[in-house]
């Protein structure tokens, strides 16, 4: 009998803090306030119409439009949602920038939804957002129904294009392409941020060796590595595929199938 009391309050213990987590789970979620502008008001999507016509009419079909409504925060769902409070940008007669929140300069609205990309632009290599030398709104629409900045085409190919914008030596059109680019230069980079140089996603040939995967048979039982018909286990110990010095020309090349220069 002293021993099962001994164990008694472990189980009590546990029922405690799964009663505790089911409570808490059951909170209401917290809303995230607009940006707030000192003596400003809600004015409405209705009121930001007659001026900015086109953008109203395209928010609709915009994933920024569904956020979840709140009639007490009005400015929920709607372009007071990103810009705040209009009713002294309204009084002032427009004016770029003018009493209102403009995300195209400043990345702290989108960064107040945008909680994992806002720690991504932290890790070591990352595009300078947080320094001020490029903003969300060069690569995303944040109004239109293509979250990418350049519409038509292939998703993929509208994500490569917003690369190339900046990219230009990396995209350009290759003799010998790099068949990956097909599948978007997200597949071997991260374009927020990374614990990797360039960006990568990985930093050594595994990277690589996700699509260019090795040949089953006895070299692969004796420990070697084959790709395609080519031993390659030495020259992987060198490091990368790009790295080692053999396909340094990683996005495509004019000269060279196998993309060695």
């Amino acid at each position: 009998m002293k021993r099962w009391l001994a164990f008694a309050p472990i189980p009590a213990a546990a029922l405690w803090l799964l009663a505790v987590v089911n409570s808490c789970s059951t909170l209401p979620r917290t809303v995230v306030a607009p940006p707030a502008i000192p003596g400003a008001t809600y004015a409405g999507n209705a009121a930001c119409f007659d001026c900015h016509t086109n953008y109203v009419r395209a928010f609709a079909a915009s994933a920024h439009a569904r956020i979840p409504h709140d009639d007490a925060m009005i400015g929920l769902g709607g372009c007071e949602s990103c810009h705040g409070p209009g009713s002294l940008h309204i009084a002032a007669g427009g004016g770029r920038g003018k009493f209102i929140v403009n995300p195209g300069k400043d990345a702290t609205a989108c960064f107040q939804c945008h909680l994992a990309t806002h720690a991504e632009f932290k890790l070591p290599q990352h595009h300078p957002v947080a320094e001020g030398r490029v903003n969300c709104v060069h690569c995303h629409d944040p109004h239109g129904s293509d979250i990418f900045k350049t519409a038509g085409g292939p998703a993929m190919a509208r994500l490569n294009e917003n690369c190339a914008a900046c990219h230009r030596e990396q995209t350009r059109p290759f003799v010998f392409e790099h068949e990956a680019l097909r599948e978007g230069c997200t597949i071997c980079h991260n374009p927020h941020g990374s614990i990797n140089r360039k960006l990568l996603v990985e930093n050594d040939a595994n990277l690589c060796l996700k699509c260019h995967a090795q040949v089953q048979g006895l070299a692969v039982a004796a420990g070697r590595l084959l790709i395609g018909k080519v031993d390659h286990t030495d020259w992987l110990k060198q490091g990368g595929c790009w790295s080692a010095g053999c396909h340094a020309a990683v996005h495509g090349s004019n000269v060279d199938p196998r993309m060695r220069f």
